[in-house]
């Protein structure tokens, strides 16, 4: 069985920093690109950074850029996303996905074959 799992959310104060974890299992990844999302409370699910299956392409939201990085352990099956800087506005429940052997990243969610369940970010003011 196909899983992504996310792990590292929680709760810091704006102008603090988290780093997600999404551990992959039930088949490989290494050729996929990987991605993370995130939803707000009454809000649209939204793109937050992708990378390539190899690690040398990467895509952030205009929000994130230069507050958030995304990287990968094909190794390990495992995509990261360390986040500094924290806004109120990064409130979210963060998802990872999995684009099956894409040839490059992209940022539309229906893309992607495989989804984590999510975890919650939340940033105090």
């Amino acid at each position: 069985q196909v899983q992504l799992v996310e792990s590292g959310g929680g709760l810091v104060q704006a102008g603090g920093s988290l780093r997600l974890s999404c551990a992959a299992s039930g088949r490989t990844f290494r050729r996929d690109v990987m991605g993370w999302f995130r939803q707000a409370p009454g809000k649209e699910r939204e793109f937050v950074a992708a990378i390539s299956w190899s690690g040398s392409s990467t895509y952030y939201a205009d929000s994130v850029e230069g507050r958030f990085t995304i990287s990968r352990d094909n190794a390990k099956n495992t995509v990261y996303l360390q986040m500094n800087s924290l806004k109120p506005e990064d409130t979210a429940v963060y998802y990872c996905a999995a684009d099956r052997n894409a040839p490059i990243p992209t940022i539309y969610a229906n893309e992607y074959d495989y989804w984590g369940q999510g975890t919650q970010v939340t940033v105090s003011s």
